[in-house]
């Protein structure tokens, strides 16, 4: 019989992490995943099978040619081309597990593709990884403390912190690798005086989605590791988690920099202009289940519960976003019929990691028409 301490701690353990209570299952790498034995999980089969087909009937829309669908959906932005690689997509793609169990599977899981802003959970993992190792003591510190280049100069951008790039709120104003911040996504109205000389947000008060400040942080945080991103990626998470060696991580064709007299890639947070990460679905549903168990992968903790907590807590302009995961909280990006605890990965064309860590359930989902995500998750959902 165990002791009444004992007991108790783990009565403890199972409240703080729903999970615990559960048996998780980790693939190996390389390893044929585990599909759910029937009677194992209660769930409704029929209608879990029509939520893949409406994900398999809704495919996105544009081309499967992305450097014509990129072209085409960033028109609107002045001086915007293609800088890094791209890759013709496949076709629609998915995973859904319980506890790491396959329920359902659809497309060809194995194949890599670009995934764009999906890019920016990963990102910011990183940079998760250099505040649990120290690297950076706080993301409310000024970034400008860590990086003297210039980068963070001025009445403005010296106030930016690691919070604010993360949060996408603080208005960083310049040039990097030939993209300017006003150029990119700008208002649907005006032109280009009015973007170049519009009165800047006090950081921290306006979220504003913006590639070129995501790949500011990405070229911050080369400089704080002193490693390129991937190589960080990689060793940190991706190996331990057993990822295979299929995904890619790029940068534009000219973004290099110097670090300790070694010329290093400066990679990008999306692929709105080219490169950004390249990988499969099970890769994705790999980082996913990471996120699931709070930053655990098995026995080896990977990345800090407190971390995790601070990435998926709503910033304050915007209550659907926190440290590049979105949130479904209930705000102008919520998904009815979806629970509010639920955080996800998005990116361009359809490619969405959901996680539940209290249902402990992972939705992967390739190139399904944006718009179509939150009735698609719904009816996921319906069949529980």
């Amino acid at each position: 019989m165990k002791p009444l301490f004992q007991i108790s701690l783990l009565v403890v353990l199972m409240v703080n992490n729903p999970l615990a209570a559960q048996k998780m299952y980790f693939p190996e790498r390389n390893e044929t995943w585990k599909a759910a034995e029937k009677g194992q999980f209660k769930y409704d089969a029929s209608q879990l099978s029509k939520a893949v087909d409406y994900a398999n009937a809704n495919e996105y829309s544009g081309s499967r040619d992305l450097r014509i669908a990129i072209l085409d959906g960033f028109k609107q932005e002045p001086f915007h081309k293609i800088l890094g690689p791209t890759k013709k997509r496949g076709g629609p793609a998915g995973m859904i597990m319980k506890n790491g169990y396959v329920l359902a599977s659809w497309g060809d899981t194995k194949r890599v593709d670009m995934t764009f802003s999906v890019t920016k959970s990963f990102l910011s993992t990183v940079a998760g990884l250099a505040e649990d190792e120290g690297l950076i003591v706080d993301t409310k510190d000024k970034v400008g403390d860590y990086i003297w280049d210039g980068t963070f100069d001025g009445e403005h951008n010296s106030k930016i912190t690691w919070e604010h790039l993360l949060q996408q709120n603080s208005d960083w104003s310049g040039e990097l690798w030939g993209g300017k911040d006003w150029a990119d996504r700008p208002p649907r109205e005006g032109g280009l005086d009015d973007w170049k000389f519009r009165k800047l947000n006090e950081p921290g008060t306006v979220m504003e989605y913006n590639d070129v400040r995501v790949n500011v942080l990405a070229y911050s945080l080369t400089h704080v590791w002193r490693k390129p991103v991937p190589m960080i990626l990689k060793e940190k998470v991706m190996d331990p988690i057993g990822a295979t060696t299929t995904w890619r991580w790029f940068g534009y064709d000219h973004a290099w920099t110097e670090v300790d007299g070694i010329q290093m890639k400066s990679v990008t947070g999306g692929g709105h202009s080219g490169a950004g990460l390249f990988i499969s679905t099970e890769d994705m549903a790999r980082f996913g289940m990471l996120f699931l168990n709070n930053g655990q992968w098995k026995d080896q903790r990977l990345i800090s519960e407190d971390w995790i907590k601070k990435a998926t807590a709503p910033s304050v302009p915007n209550v659907n976003y926190g440290y590049m995961w979105w949130l479904n909280q209930n705000g102008p990006r919520h998904w009815e019929g979806v629970p509010e605890h639920v955080f996800y990965a998005a990116g361009f064309g359809g490619n969405f990691i959901v996680v539940d860590q209290k249902s402990g359930l992972v939705i992967v989902t390739r190139w399904l028409e944006p718009s179509k995500i939150g009735e698609f998750v719904k009816q996921v959902y319906e069949a529980f």
